[in-house]
């Protein structure tokens, strides 16, 4: 590789990884700080919640990557612009197109990156994280058994437990269930225990406790002594064994042959499995196009101590437009199978005006000459 190439290649990489670092741990850290509170308030460990942002990063990296190259593109040619390194290469002979060698350089090692997070790590990350949460969902112990504080499991149900025994059993017992809308029963109970059912759902065995009717209608109270009385909490608990998989969590291969098994489990059509499989391969290369628009962008102007402020916001106004023509093509490739190739259109258009702009930077700028003015010669 030329010296040219490997510097500019050296600039943007530095450039992309400080701001790829600064992008995913912003929104990293907005997503980690609303999780952190689902999940301490349910009660679980700080490591299920490491395990679970972690499991969360490779979605995040995906969505950032492309605007952090696109970003460093137009920062690292803007200041080489300013600081005249690119006028000299333009000087020694460069023109827009060689220039541009080392930026598709770029450009294609972000997509090569994109497409092992989309093929590989994404769909295995989201898969992982299903489960995870499942297990979550179906933890007695995150769910119901926290003593000192009164839990909502479902509307219209409150459960209390004053301390738990080193040997699981449970005590002072308190449990309103106001579901009916015909009555209302409060059960409280010295000790209880958690048992499994014939049908696999949980039991409340309550023993030494009383449990109090009121009767909506005439609001009339019936108080009922037990020594032993059995509630079933299975309702109250989500269980995930029959947890049918989502979309974005099956291989490329699964979705481009969509079938009719896999569009029963996920509830999805045909169209849909064929734009999540074509957007997985032709998304990466929308980091292609961002690239050579910035660069090609910024080639349109000349040299100024001021910076390329006008070809930048030319920059941002293309991003943005191929970002709606992305949308649109997804809309029209999942409103029939027939359109899946709908997803090539905005990489291909990036690519198509990127060029159009590196040809017209690469054409000679006419200069306005002033005439001289005639010279009067005096005998």
């Amino acid at each position: 590789m030329p010296r040219f190439d490997r510097y500019l290649l050296s600039q943007l990489t530095v450039v992309f990884g400080f701001f790829s670092l600064v992008l995913v741990a912003v929104y990293w850290l907005h997503r980690a700080v609303r999780l952190f509170d689902q999940l301490i308030g349910d009660g679980q460990t700080a490591g299920v919640f490491l395990q679970i942002t972690l499991l969360a990063l490779p979605n995040v990296i995906k969505l950032v990557l492309p605007i952090s190259a696109f970003a460093a593109t137009v920062y690292a040619v803007n200041r080489l612009m300013s600081e005249s390194e690119l006028v000299v290469a333009q000087a020694s002979g460069f023109s827009p197109f060689r220039m541009a060698r080392p930026v598709a350089t770029f450009g294609l090692l972000v997509t090569l990156l994109l497409l092992v997070l989309n093929h590989v790590l994404v769909p295995a990350s989201r898969a992982q994280l299903a489960d995870r949460r499942a297990e979550i969902a179906d933890n007695l112990t995150a769910k119901l058994l926290t003593q000192g504080q009164f839990l909502h499991p479902v509307s219209g149900v409150t459960f209390y437990i004053g301390d738990i025994s080193p040997q699981g059993e449970l005590r002072d017992i308190f449990l309103s269930d106001a579901r009916s809308p015909l009555r209302r029963i409060s059960y409280s109970a010295r000790r209880a225990l958690l048992v499994p059912g014939e049908d696999g759902a949980p039991k409340l065995v309550m023993f030494e406790g009383m449990a109090q009717t009121l009767r909506l209608s005439d609001q009339r109270l019936a108080v009922t002594h037990f020594a032993d009385s059995v509630f079933d909490i299975g309702g109250m608990i989500a269980t995930g064994a029959q947890r049918g998989r989502r979309i974005d969590e099956l291989s490329t291969v699964e979705l481009l042959t969509a079938a009719p098994d896999l569009l029963t489990e996920t509830s999805k059509t045909r169209a849909d499995f064929l734009s999540e499989g074509t957007a997985r391969i032709t998304q990466p290369f929308t980091a292609l196009a961002s690239v050579l628009l910035g660069f090609s962008a910024l080639m349109l102007g000349g040299f100024s101590r001021f910076g390329l402020w006008r070809q930048i916001a030319l920059a941002i106004i293309l991003l943005i437009a191929a970002q709606f023509l992305d949308n649109a093509c997804t809309d029209l490739a999942r409103s029939s199978d027939q359109f899946w190739w709908a997803h090539y259109l905005s990489p291909l258009a990036g690519l198509a005006v990127a060029m159009v702009m590196l040809w017209i930077a690469s054409r000679p700028r006419r200069r306005i000459r002033a005439h001289p003015a005639p010279v009067e010669v005096t005998a």
